[in-house]
């Protein structure tokens, strides 16, 4: 545990100290005793920006639509795996869904302009028939469904790890009793598989919602300019540029201080809704 631990302690708690820049007229030269002490006048520029806003309105779309499509994806392809009956056939399924997590994001998007960008593969085939082609990468109309889509290939294999290794805890003779009940596969799934593995679903849903917030920012920062800030502005990006390019280091704390307290709440709250459920959730 201990190399785990010292990660927390250094980059979560260790740097906790620095959230002070958020009221604070921060210059780096001046250290944070040097630098002037300005209450809240960042939240106060911060929640009268429509930059700002414009980024919280994209973070909670993507965010809403990776709820909606990705959590559910690795469930139902955990379910698809538990169901092969050869497990030659069903570790070499798990290896190739797995590699694309180990990919890293710059060339997940590289890969997708290749296939869907103005001149990439999908366009030379429509163009070669003589159709109409569709610029999909730099389309901003497209871009959100478009990252929840890169989302779900790279890390739906990934995700199955936890929900497998739940469902190999379930009693095969439950399943047998039930089939020979005259059970139907989906009476089995609703009344055996979903009550045995509800509690990792709904762990995993509270710990989703409390990082909904975080959707991804070296895939938006890649893909941003292609469509520009307008549909893919967020708010680890609008951080980024207001507050590491521009330099106005206040300024992009608070508005990561936000995103911090916000994610908290939906933890807290969702974590109550679990116990209305009968569930432990993350903590008791």
């Amino acid at each position: 545990m201990v190399p785990g631990v010292i990660y927390f302690l250094v980059f979560h708690y260790g740097v906790f100290f620095g959230n002070i820049i958020a009221f604070k007229d921060y210059i780096p030269f001046n250290g944070f005793s040097g630098s002037a002490w300005v209450g809240f006048r960042n939240f106060t520029d911060l929640f009268g920006d429509s930059d700002f806003w414009r980024a919280a309105l994209n973070t909670v779309e993507i965010a809403c639509l990776q709820l909606v499509f990705f959590f559910p994806a690795p469930l139902a392809l955990a379910l698809l795996l538990h169901s092969l009956t050869s497990n030659t056939l069903r570790r070499a399924v798990q290896s190739i869904v797995y590699l694309p997590h180990f990919m890293s994001w710059v060339i997940v998007v590289a890969m997708a302009q290749q296939m869907l960008g103005a001149t990439g593969v999908f366009n030379s085939a429509l163009s070669g028939a003589g159709l109409h082609t569709v610029d999909i990468i730099g389309d901003p109309d497209l871009f959100k469904p478009l990252t929840v889509l890169q989302v779900i290939w790279k890390d739906c294999g990934w995700g199955t790890i936890i929900f497998l290794a739940a469902l190999t805890q379930v009693d095969d003779q439950l399943y047998e009793a039930s089939a020979i009940d005259g059970a139907g596969p989906w009476r089995r799934f609703w009344h055996i598989t979903l009550p045995a593995i509800r509690p990792i679903v709904l762990l995993l849903l509270v710990m989703r919602i409390g990082d909904i917030l975080s959707v991804g920012f070296e895939q938006i920062l890649l893909q941003r300019d292609a469509v520009g800030a307008e549909a893919a502005e967020i708010i680890d990006t609008f951080v980024y540029y207001k507050g590491i390019i521009g330099g106005n280091f206040g300024y992009g704390v608070a508005a990561g201080l936000f995103k911090g307290v916000v994610g908290a709440v939906l933890v807290f709250t969702a974590n109550k809704v679990a116990h209305r459920l009968g569930e432990q959730g993350v903590y008791k």
